[in-house]
């Protein structure tokens, strides 16, 4: 990338240690842009960047870094926003839902020029203890992959609890990218590296960008100890 100096590299992923706001024209022909950017919320981060920047500001940036085809995580009423912003409506959305003593339960998935293939994944059925479906899950076989999802999120108990404050499962991840078609994955906003280790999981070649310092040493160590 222009300017940069890979931060970490391997065979499938590349991560650079910088400021996406910066980026101009770093993708190409068959990349898609798959990342779970800042929601503009006052999370506390590390220190490195706002996550309060007026809104339109915060529109502006994801509209620049994130141009189409584009699969973005942001809360309903962020999504919305954001389609109006750039004047392009979501060829899909789905509903990620986690029960949770929070005040939110549930994230949208929304891809934009592009149309996902949920035909390619699967989910554990709900109903497990039926004998029919018993003989399915001995079989090795899901059910379909629905357009809402129960995953739950990272917590400070979960095994793959790392030291960002906005951790996404690996499991959402995984979902996204068996469904999105894409010669190669780039993601401007690579926080704890989970978009880039599922992409490294399913040896898809994937790009990062990620402005701090200590959340470039935590995906460094996720996928080289993966």
């Amino acid at each position: 990338m222009k300017g940069l100096e890979p931060y970490y590299q391997n065979d499938y992923v590349t991560l650079y240690h910088g400021d996406a706001a910066g980026l101009e024209g770093w993708g190409r022909d068959g990349d898609v842009t798959i990342t779970d950017p800042p929601y503009n919320r006052d999370y506390h981060y590390d220190g490195s960047f706002s996550d309060n920047l007026p809104e339109k500001v915060w529109l502006d940036m994801l509209a620049k870094v994130c141009p189409l085809p584009c699969v973005l995580i942001l809360y309903p009423e962020d999504m919305y926003k954001f389609s109006h912003h750039i004047g392009v409506i979501p060829t899909r959305v789905v509903s990620w839902v986690y029960p949770s003593n929070t005040p939110r339960q549930s994230r949208s998935v929304g891809f934009f020029g592009l149309k996902p293939d949920l035909s390619k994944g699967g989910q554990p059925y709900r109903n497990p203890k039926d004998k029919r479906i018993k003989k399915l899950i001995a079989a090795g076989k899901q059910a379909r992959l629905y357009d809402w999802w129960e995953v739950n999120q990272v917590k400070n108990v979960s095994t793959e609890k790392t030291g960002h404050p906005c951790q996404i499962p690996v499991e959402v991840m995984d979902r996204i990218i068996t469904i999105t078609p894409t010669k190669r994955i780039l993601d401007p906003f690579s926080g704890s590296g989970t978009t880039l280790l599922a992409a490294q999981k399913h040896k898809r070649k994937a790009i990062g960008v990620e402005i701090s310092m200590d959340y470039c040493n935590i995906i460094a160590n996720r996928l080289e100890n993966s």
